[in-house]
Formats: structure tokens, sequence, C-alpha cells
């Protein structure tokens, strides 16, 4: 299936299972009052609304390239996570004024529910399956909005176990435990949030990506057995997807066409990586001394046997 496909199924799959956590915990919460519930059930409403925009962003970032977006939709998506972020961090302040309303007032109602138990323990396992699927198609694909999505299913898993500490505590005779237990999920929600934005935000002020990445990026240019070396390697994210340029040397008796096979053979290699989009390669003639100290490549080039024999550059070692 193409990225798309998968991308808008998850998405609708999300919204399908976050609506129906919503109306189980909604029901239960009316039914017995108790603030963990409903404090998961809110949680669970936000999770829908924002798998709607998740599904429509998906469906954005996905479109074929057009005249006005020639590279694509992709960088929609980082915007689609911040989205995310606010609707958690709305859900997360509800439910601390909700939960600490009522600690403060020190008048907790009881709790005894096998139904609101049974709800919160079905809540558990299916957020850790939404979890590990979401984490898996998200790194597959390269999507930061499912990613994103992956770590709230994995704090949601958190966050319903502390639900569920709170009701069956209630239970035994403890009731300030149910609100207590909202609070927990409250601030699992906010710490959700908070991983969201943070991984997010590199995407949108193009930081550089992985330190492994860069490394494959230097070794797959010095391999090309015409390249004598290579400087100025500039590697950052433009959304989810990452630009690449560089500078590479060759023998200056290199014809016109020479120089451009090699060109081309280098953007390729480094464009076979699956999370470039374009790389721009500048061909220099190694005898105008070109050649600039390049700490980048200095650490990355996996043996130096790539370069020539030059002094003017470090990498340059036979």
């Amino acid at each position: 299936m193409t990225r798309r496909g998968t991308l808008r199924r998850v998405g609708l799959l999300l919204f399908g299972a976050n609506l129906l956590l919503f109306v189980l915990k909604g029901a239960v919460a009316l039914e017995t009052g108790s603030f963990a519930v409903e404090s998961e059930a809110i949680n669970s409403l936000a999770d829908s609304v924002y798998s709607l925009v998740i599904v429509a962003g998906l469906y954005l970032t996905t479109q074929p390239p057009d005249f006005e977006h020639p590279h694509g939709h992709e960088r929609i998506e980082p915007f689609v996570s911040l989205f995310v972020a606010v609707g958690i961090f709305a859900a997360g302040a509800l439910v601390i004024y909700q939960s600490g309303t009522a600690l403060l007032s020190g008048t907790v109602d009881p709790v005894e529910s096998p139904t609101a138990i049974a709800v919160l323990l079905f809540s558990v396992v299916g957020k850790l399956a939404l979890y590990r699927y979401c984490l898996r198609v998200g790194q597959e694909w390269q999507s930061p909005a499912l990613v994103a999505t992956a770590l709230d299913n994995r704090n949601d898993v958190l966050t319903a176990g502390a639900a569920l500490t709170g009701v069956f505590g209630a239970s035994l005779g403890f009731p300030l435990l149910d609100p207590l237990a909202a609070m927990v999920v409250a601030v699992g929600i906010l710490h959700t949030g908070v991983e969201v934005v943070r991984d997010n935000v590199n995407y949108l002020v193009g930081a550089a990506p992985p330190e492994e990445l860069r490394a494959e990026i230097v070794q797959r240019a010095l391999e090309h057995p015409e390249v004598k070396g290579a400087h100025e390697v500039i590697a950052h994210y433009v959304g989810p997807e990452i630009d690449v340029s560089l500078h590479v040397e060759v023998e200056g008796d290199r014809t016109l066409r020479e120089a451009h096979d090699i060109e081309t053979a280098v953007v390729r290699a480094v464009e076979d990586l699956e999370t470039v989009d374009d790389a721009f390669v500048h061909v220099d003639p190694r005898e105008l001394g070109e050649w600039k100290p390049d700490e980048l490549v200095d650490r990355y080039a996996a043996t130096g046997d790539a370069a020539g024999s030059d002094d003017e550059s470090p990498t340059d070692e036979t």
C-alpha cells in the first residue's frame, strides 16, 4: 500500500477507536460520577477530535506535488502535530481543574463499579495496541504526526492505568484516590503535549537530522571512486524530510560530461536514503584549492580511503 493510503487508513482507525472509547468512558462516568473515568473520557474526546484533524492533515500531506507545491505537501505534518499538542494541553488543563476542585472540596462520593474497572482495562489494552501500531507505521513512513499520536497512545496506557488504580482504590473505601488518579492522568496528558511539541519544533526550525544519518550521507558521497574529498556538507529538516547540500572534489581534468555524471551519481546515492528529499551537489576541481576544513567529513568518513593524496585535505589519505 502507498504512503497516502496507509496514513489515511491509520487516521480513520484512530478516530474510530478513540470515539468508541469516549462513548464507553462517558457512559460509565455519567453512571458512576467517577472523576478518574470522567478524566479518561475527556482524554478520549480530545483524542477523537485531534484524530479528525490528523485525518484531514494526512489527507493534505499525502497529496501529490503540484505547480504551487513542487516538493509535495509533507511540510504540513509538523503543524498538524502541533495542533494535536494544543488539544492535548487543553484536555490536561480541564482534567486538572475538575480533579483539583474535587480535592479542595474534601467531599468525594465513593465509587464502586465493576463496569468502570472493565472499561479502563479495555482502554489499557486498546491503547497499548494502538501505540505499537502507530509507532511502527509512523517510523516506517516517516510520519511525525503518527509518531506524535503513538506517544499520546503510550501515555494513555499509563493514564488509564492510573485511573484504574484510583477507581479500584475508591471501591476499597478510599474515595480520594479517585480524583488523585485523575490528577495523575492530567499530568500524563500534559507530558504527552510537551513531547509532541519538542519533537516537531525541530522539523519547523530546520534542525539537523540524527548523527547516524549525517554520517551515512558523507560516506555515500565519498564512496564514489572519482570523489577525492567533500566539504560544506549541510543536512537539515524541511518539514519531516531532509534536504542535503555538499561540495565534492574531483580531478580537474575531467570533462564537463564526466563531472556531470559524477554529480548525478552522488545525488542519486544520497537521495536513495529513505528520509532524504533533495540533494544538491557542487563539483569542485580539487586542484583549485577550494577545499575547506570540515569537521563533519573528518568525523564521519569511515576510513579516508575515498580521498586522494593531496595534503590540502585531512580526508585525503591513501
